[in-house]
């Protein structure tokens, strides 16, 4: 739950619209529309960075589970999705 509320929260701040979003047992799905003046790469290190810091600041015991491991995984999927006016 902590986590969700914590990508709502970072989403926000920055401007980025959540269209959906699906959490999985160890991934999560997001479909945003991210604002011009951010790129991909700027926001997705933002939202990955920030919320790992959320999660152990705020359940300290992960940081014992991870180690000197990182919450996230390296790397990430992107895709884009739009409007064909034409059909």
């Amino acid at each position: 739950r902590d986590l969700r509320d914590y990508i709502k929260l970072l989403c926000k701040y920055k401007g980025v619209t959540i269209i959906e979003g699906h959490m999985m047992p160890d991934h999560v799905h997001l479909l945003v529309s991210i604002p011009p003046k951010l790129s991909i790469s700027q926001f997705m290190g933002y939202l990955k960075g920030k919320s790992a810091l959320m999660m152990f600041d705020r359940h300290a015991n992960l940081k014992y589970k991870f180690g000197n491991r990182h919450f996230w995984a390296e790397g990430y999927y992107v895709s884009t999705v739009g409007l064909n006016e034409s059909t």
